[in-house]
């Protein structure tokens, strides 16, 4: 997804204090305006000139490239999904996948990781328009925890360029709330914390405090 591309903008310089006026006659230059002062406002109006034409260009060059992305993202899709077929061939990969994953891994218990064996596939879909965002789908087999078979965040960046994100609501099943399990693992110098609700992975879903760093 490429970020539309941002020009900086020149900044203009302050305007001199007025010369004092010249003991002859300025001919060339406008009244109450010096020849110099009159050439660097000139300028500034030149440079404010050019950068508009920048801008228009990069506006074009964003427009081109996104219909360039938007072509290439229909192209992979069958690769997409022959990926996706071959992978599920591999008994566990992704539960094999999140558990070495640096990051992921650190948010996963052991029922966590119970849970993510009945995981059997993982599709990200950018919107249509590309830079306004994209969903997550994780597809789920029968299992003890949840009843959905299909659990799905999206990402939204709107025009200001703030990020967003709304996910499906886990039907959990009797008991099996991985999210408000009480930790059974704690040793006896930490019982007091035996209550507390443990991180789990599937607090992500319902977690939308900081969608930029989600991504």
């Amino acid at each position: 997804m490429a970020p539309k591309r941002q020009s900086a903008i020149l900044p203009q310089p302050k305007k001199p204090r007025p010369a004092a006026a010249p003991k002859l006659e300025d001919k060339s230059a406008s009244p109450g305006l010096p020849k110099g002062e009159k050439e660097q406002q000139e300028a500034i109006e030149h440079i404010d000139e050019v950068q508009n034409e920048i801008d228009r260009l990069n506006e074009q060059a964003s427009e081109e490239i996104l219909k360039v992305e938007q072509k290439y993202n229909k192209l992979r899709q069958p690769f997409f999904q022959k990926r996706s077929e071959l992978i599920a061939k591999i008994p566990n990969f992704w539960v094999t996948t999140f558990v070495n994953h640096p990051q992921v891994s650190a948010l996963l218990g052991e029922e966590d990781e119970e849970a993510l064996h009945y995981l059997t596939r993982v599709e990200v879909t950018e919107f249509e328009d590309i830079k306004s965002g994209y969903r997550i789908d994780f597809y789920f087999d029968e299992n003890p925890y949840f009843e959905n078979k299909v659990l799905s965040k999206e990402f939204h960046l709107n025009e200001s360029g703030d990020p967003s994100s709304k996910s499906t609501e886990i039907k959990w099943k009797s008991g099996k709330d991985l999210t408000k399990r009480s930790s059974q693992t704690q040793n006896k110098a930490s019982r007091k914390r035996q209550h507390e609700e443990p991180e789990s992975f599937f607090t992500w879903f319902t977690d939308h405090s900081d969608a930029g760093a989600d991504e």
